[in-house]
């Protein structure tokens, strides 16, 4: 039956997810909820099927890889969820607006296995340490950005990516080199609330990484629980990697089955 449900609303329910995707990152949870409101009356009012319950990280999301990212310090609220969908799924390079330093913290653990490069713009060599990621695919993180990114950034955050012997390249300034299609760049600023010019805001993907109410009780409900029952903290951690790791297990056996019985 849920199946079912699925298959019925799939068209309606990936619009929103496309629209949610593509204009409501930047915004705060109320004004995301307000605007979903209003395309879905607006989809039931035009016959597009959609769910009764419209949720981006239901529709666009996987709870195995979900639940990897709360273990590398997502917080566990519902807009942080969406945020990480959003940057997963955007076709441009997410700029976060990140006063906490809560998606900081997320992408630096999550790509801390994949060598992650972490650089400023203030850097002297960042330049040459962003050509090494790109060359050699490893994912870059730009923090602390101002409210103006480097105009030598254009061709990367543009991907003007050119073929040439069968191999993509990119240009930087004055240097050509190779680019490899395993490379990712994070961008995040500390600003509460920047004003970014129009022309830097058509080629990011900004999203609103500021900390929500229920992420911040979960996260004091668990330095409370750490320093009053640091056991039952322990236990809880070893519960939930234990629960993140059987889940990942059941996708990879269901996975094989589907594979060999197609």
């Amino acid at each position: 039956r849920d199946l079912t449900d699925v298959y019925m609303n799939i068209v309606g329910d990936v619009l929103l997810s496309s629209a949610v995707v593509a204009y409501l990152g930047p915004f705060t949870l109320n004004f995301r909820q307000e605007c979903v409101k209003g395309w879905r009356q607006t989809c039931i009012d035009k016959g597009v099927p959609v769910s009764s319950q419209f949720s981006l990280s239901q529709t666009l999301g996987e709870p195995v890889k979900i639940r990897d990212w709360q273990l590398a310090g997502l917080p566990v609220d519902t807009f942080s969820t969406d945020n990480a969908v959003i940057v997963t799924n955007s076709n441009r390079w997410p700029l976060m607006i990140d006063p906490q330093g809560q998606a900081e913290i997320w992408i630096k653990n999550m790509e801390k296995k994949n060598n992650l490069q972490i650089m400023k713009l203030t850097d002297s060599t960042y330049i040459r340490s962003l050509e090494n990621c790109i060359q050699f695919g490893s994912p870059a993180l730009l923090e602390n950005i101002g409210e103006e990114l480097d105009p030598i950034l254009e061709p990367l955050l543009l991907k003007q990516t050119f073929r040439q012997s069968g191999m993509d390249y990119i240009r930087l300034g004055e240097n050509v080199f190779e680019y490899c299609n395993d490379f990712k760049l994070y961008i995040t600023t500390r600003l509460r609330n920047p004003h970014f010019l129009p022309e830097v805001s058509v080629k990011v993907t900004l999203i609103n990484f500021m900390i929500t109410r229920e992420g911040l009780e979960d996260q004091l409900l668990g330095i409370v629980a750490a320093k009053e029952k640091p056991d039952l903290e322990e236990k809880k951690n070893v519960l939930i990697i234990e629960g993140a790791r059987n889940k990942k297990q059941l996708k990879e056996i269901e996975d094989k089955i589907l594979e060999v019985l197609s």
